[in-house]
C-alpha cells in the first residue's frame, strides 16, 4: 500500500471503531482498532493498488462518511465542521470491503492472498489478528466482527470484492 493512503486509512479505521466500538477496557478498544486497521489496510491496498490509483484518490477525495454515518445509525456529521474534517477521508467501498473481512476470516485470508506484491522497500506485512483471531480479539471486536451489525455498511460494496478476490474462473462455451 502507499503511503498516500494514510490519512484514507486512519480515517477508516477511526469511522469503523467509533461506529462498532469495542465494549471492554482499553486493552479491548486497542485490539479492536488493530483488527479494524488490518482490515482497512487489506481493503485499501485491494481497492488502490497502484501508486496511481493511490494519487487519484489523494487528489479527488474518497467522498466521506455522511452516508455510512446514515446507513450505521449513527448521527450524521457535518463534515464542513473543523471538528469532523477527518470525515471527509473515509472510503465507503473501503469501510464496506473491510466489514467483509473482518465478519468472515476465511475470506480475509483469501483477500491477504489477492494483495499486489510489495513493492521494493515496502517491509512485508503480517494480518494474523484480521485472517486468525484468537478469542480473544474476536471479543475485543464483538460489534466490529458482527455480521448481523454490520450488514447494512459490509452489503453495500460486498458484490465487487467478491468479485475482485474470487474472479469467475469458468468459461463461456
Amino acid at each position: 500500500m502507499s503511503v498516500d493512503l494514510s490519512s484514507v486509512v486512519a480515517a477508516t479505521t477511526r469511522w469503523l471503531t467509533a461506529a462498532y466500538p469495542a465494549s471492554g477496557g482499553a486493552f479491548d478498544r486497542a485490539l479492536a482498532e488493530a483488527q479494524a486497521q488490518q482490515a482497512v489496510t487489506v481493503a485499501a491496498s485491494l481497492r488502490y493498488p497502484t501508486p496511481v490509483d493511490a494519487a487519484l484518490v489523494v487528489l479527488a477525495g474518497p467522498g466521506g462518511s455522511a452516508r455510512l454515518d446514515w446507513l450505521a445509525g449513527t448521527e450524521v456529521h457535518d463534515l464542513e465542521h473543523p471538528d469532523h474534517a477527518w470525515r471527509t477521508w473515509v472510503d465507503e467501498v473501503v469501510a464496506s470491503w473491510a466489514c467483509c473481512l473482518l465478519a468472515d476470516p476465511a475470506l480475509a485470508a483469501r483477500a491477504v492472498a489477492a494483495l499486489p506484491p510489495a513493492r521494493p522497500g515496502v517491509p512485508a506485512v503480517s494480518f494474523g489478528r484480521l485472517t486468525e483471531p484468537g478469542r480473544r480479539e474476536q471479543n475485543a471486536a464483538f460489534l466490529l466482527r458482527h455480521p448481523d451489525l454490520q450488514a447494512p455498511v459490509a452489503d453495500l460494496h460486498r458484490e465487487r470484492l467478491l468479485e475482485l478476490i474470487e474472479p469467475d474462473t469458468s468459461t463461456a462455451a
